[in-house]
């Protein structure tokens, strides 16, 4: 989320990658803005999240009715208290002051395991996954819910499609970054994110089929580049809807985050609020 000083911005992790291989970073794409109807089709399940007027996260559907996005999104970052889900609301597909639907939320589900005072570096981000239940379904032919994918591997070609600082007034679109490794459940990645970025999905592609293969939780430096962090989606994805659908969680294995080089060669140095 971005913007005011109640407000959460979790989009602060510092990774030191002294090994991760790069391949493929040249060949990414600039972002591209959806300023236009025909520039945006097939994007409208993605969404500003409007969170009590000051800030904004990204969302977007994967149920007429449901909306994935970042856990961090829900948390006021000067009390560490939740958002009441009434200061919440999604527009799907906004774009120059206008969104193809506007829903209120109804109920707010973040990962059991996510803590959002944590500095745990990488413990945070792989937990940082929350589903949004609106008030009422999203039925518009022009606005499809986007299927996901539970794993995909380093090297995989992503796209992301996000609001930020400076282009929050329309999605902008990555189509080609890459993933340039995995640690501990969480993906490192090429994609360009900001501020307001937090949420966005990571689309990977299966020939005609897109489907959302992680959430984006955070940006991160890697010998003085830009890059992003997200969370995978198998197991946490399944955990939380089986909170939101009243079955518990299912009990899944803590992951240990410990100081020093992964199979990735990725080091938290340091996690900061800000």
């Amino acid at each position: 989320m971005i913007n005011g000083p109640m407000l959460v911005n979790r989009l602060l992790p510092i990774l030191l990658l002294t090994l991760l291989a790069t391949a493929g970073k040249g060949q990414d794409t600039k972002l591209q803005s959806l300023n236009t109807g025909e520039d945006s089709k097939g994007w409208g399940a993605v969404g500003r999240l409007e969170i009590t007027g000051k800030g904004f996260c990204t969302g977007s559907l994967i149920a007429p009715d449901l909306v994935l996005t970042a856990a961090h999104c829900l948390f006021d970052k000067r009390t560490g208290e939740r958002i009441d889900v009434d200061e919440i609301e999604f527009r799907a597909g906004w774009r120059n002051g206008r969104a193809e639907a506007y829903r209120s939320v109804r109920k707010a589900v973040a990962h059991p395991e996510y803590d959002f005072q944590s500095r745990g570096g990488v413990a945070r981000v792989i937990n940082d996954l929350a589903i949004l239940k609106l008030h009422h379904p999203i039925r518009n032919t022009t606005i499809v819910p986007f299927e996901t994918v539970a794993q995909i591997q380093k090297g995989t070609q992503v796209a992301v499609v996000s609001y930020a600082v400076g282009r929050e007034e329309a999605p902008s679109y990555q189509e080609i970054c890459h993933v340039l490794g995995l640690q501990q459940g969480a993906y490192v990645m090429s994609c360009n994110v900001g501020y307001g970025s937090s949420g966005s999905p990571v689309f990977a592609f299966f020939g005609a089929d897109v489907r959302i293969a992680s959430v984006v939780s955070a940006k991160a430096d890697m010998n003085g580049t830009q890059v992003s962090l997200g969370i995978g989606l198998e197991g946490p994805l399944k955990t939380i809807m089986d909170e939101l659908t009243g079955e518990g969680a299912v009990k899944v294995r803590r992951l240990s985050v410990e100081e020093g080089r992964s199979s990735t060669g990725a080091k938290f140095i340091h996690a900061n609020g800000g």
